[in-house]
């Protein structure tokens, strides 16, 4: 058994949607990592005035 785990573990994802987590909710889609943000554009829209971003229309 030890010898299946050996080479059987699972290994962490270095590429794909699930590499990129919200911060905030832990949702995988819809990811914005500008500015550093690693917010979902959920979480994205109900924070963006009290983090500094202005809505212009």
């Amino acid at each position: 058994m030890a010898k299946f785990i050996k080479h059987n573990k699972p290994r962490e994802k270095k590429i794909g949607i699930t590499v990129k987590k919200c911060e905030r909710c832990g949702r995988f889609g819809a990811h914005i990592k500008s500015y550093g943000l690693n917010l979902c554009r959920h979480c994205f829209r109900e924070i963006a005035e009290e983090i500094g971003f202005k809505k212009y229309s």
